[in-house]
């Protein structure tokens, strides 16, 4: 029997890059429908600094991984007319003057900088003062409190630094030759200002960085240049390199967002977010004011505790996640981890309202309705008026694949839901953003040209209002216990 035949693409190939805390993925794209036609994966490892208390990486590591996964692209990626990377946010990476990595990179989730984040804080005028100025007020995540930490505990490092990148700079800078980076991803840093759209002097004086030693910030539509003559690495010379960006940018892309459609991720932490045209500035520190890939605003919110902390809850009551059961009076806020959204860093889980009655599953419920209360709180501050209130939750992440989160989402919201059938959304951002470049249009009408956000949609249900001020009322009677935990 003959061999089915190869589609022929229709476009340009092009190259998205999600270089994440595990792994790198590349995805080979083609322009015109894309249809994905090629894809790679390899692993990184993540490890926990000399005290074990970090979250750190080799930069060298996610290069390696990067050209392992176009390896195994094959002869697409040969054909790609540009790539874009998509990466981690936050993470700090310090170079030395032959651009090899210091230090292990301190990555996101790494927070030992907290001591650093409150000084800063306190320091340059409170957290009114961060909002107005960088548009957020800097978490221990964010890049500025990371070289603070470095300074303080590390100083041979730090003098030893020629160069702060981004994980996606530093990839972008390897392809390229050319230190750059973008103002989605640079919006994380805390030491980009919102305001001005500039690096903030006073800010980096403050934690004794020179401005010299960051890269340039691209505006959208930019080339970060062209791919470099370099041996064995399986992209042609002379392909476009775009700006690339952070993760979270990216996937806002990857769906072709327009301002207002919100957004809410279900991953092991959860987030919500929605494009806007008006720049954020929230004071409280709940909604991050980072800027999109491209010329508006991407206000999110985090979680810490969301799919991974609800299946803790399953495996401890020995049920499988989707087993839930409706009714019940109990409460559970489940947060294993602390929690950043609201802001109760020494929380653990809470349990609260159990009769007699109560069974397994209307706990194992309790827990899904804690985690989403949490998410949906955090989205009312996100959405602005640029949102019309019954605008379908665009479902994303692991969790959206499971009965049980959809209707928990659907219960607790009173939203219809579209749960997108296109998954790996931050390689399909970045290929978009490559896409963009090559033919001159805008990279979120490519998106939309693909139909990245088109799934299975589910109307509204009636908002189920008593279970959402039966969390308020005990999120805020345990108030005290929570914050002391």
């Amino acid at each position: 029997m003959a061999a089915a035949a190869v589609p022929v693409p229709q476009g340009p190939l092009v190259v998205g890059v999600d270089s994440s805390t595990q792994s790198t993925k590349a995805l080979v794209v083609d322009s015109a429908t894309g249809e994905v036609v090629a894809r790679g994966q390899a692993p990184h490892t993540v490890g926990g600094g000399s005290d074990g208390t970090g979250k750190e990486s080799v930069p060298e590591q996610w290069w390696e991984a990067l050209t392992e996964a176009l390896r195994q692209c094959g002869t697409p990626a040969r054909e790609a007319a540009a790539i874009s990377v998509g990466g981690q946010q936050h993470g700090l990476v310090t170079l030395d003057a032959a651009g090899r990595s210091v230090r292990p990179a301190l990555l996101w989730n790494d927070v030992r900088s907290a001591p650093q984040r409150d000084r800063l804080i306190e320091e340059l005028g409170g957290p009114k003062a961060w909002a107005e100025r960088v548009g957020s007020v800097p978490a221990p995540a964010f890049t500025v409190t990371k070289w603070a930490w470095l300074r303080e505990n590390e100083p041979e490092a730090a003098r030893a630094t020629a160069a702060v990148r981004l994980p996606h700079d530093y990839l972008t800078e390897r392809l390229t030759g050319y230190g750059t980076t973008d103002r989605g991803d640079a919006s994380g840093t805390g030491w980009w200002a919102s305001g001005t759209e500039s690096y903030d002097e006073e800010i980096l004086d403050r934690v004794g960085l020179s401005p010299e030693l960051l890269p340039r910030v691209l505006r959208h539509g930019e080339a970060a240049g062209t791919v470099r003559e370099l041996p064995d690495l399986p992209l042609p010379t002379g392909a476009l390199v775009a700006t690339g960006t952070g993760d979270n940018m990216a996937a806002a892309l990857g769906l072709g967002l327009r301002p207002g459609q919100p957004v809410l991720s279900l991953g092991t932490s959860g987030t919500v977010y929605a494009v806007s045209a008006h720049r954020p500035t929230d004071p409280t520190g709940v909604v991050a004011g980072f800027a999109d890939t491209r010329d508006a605003w991407l206000p999110l919110a985090c979680t810490l505790n969301c799919t991974l902390a609800v299946d803790r809850i399953a495996t401890l009551l020995g049920r499988d996640r989707e087993a839930v059961e409706p009714g019940g009076s109990a409460v559970l806020l489940p947060f294993l981890d602390g929690e950043r959204t609201p802001h109760l860093p020494h929380a653990s889980g809470l349990l609260h309202g159990l009769r007699h009655d109560t069974t397994p599953g209307q706990v194992l419920q309790a827990a899904y309705d804690g985690a989403v209360f949490a998410l949906l709180t955090a989205l009312d501050q996100v959405l602005d008026a640029d949102a019309a209130p019954d605008a379908p939750l665009l479902l994303i992440g692991g969790g959206a694949k499971g009965t049980a989160w959809r209707e928990t989402v659907r219960r607790l919201s009173g939203r219809p839901v579209r749960v997108p059938r296109a998954e790996e959304l931050v390689a399909l951002g970045a290929a978009a953003q490559a896409a963009g470049l090559a033919l001159g249009e805008d990279p979120a009408a490519v998106a939309r040209r693909w139909s990245t956000a088109e799934g299975p949609s589910y109307g509204p249900v009636p908002r189920d209002e008593a279970a959402m001020e039966r969390h308020s009322q005990v999120l805020a009677s345990a108030d005290g216990l929570l914050r002391h935990s």
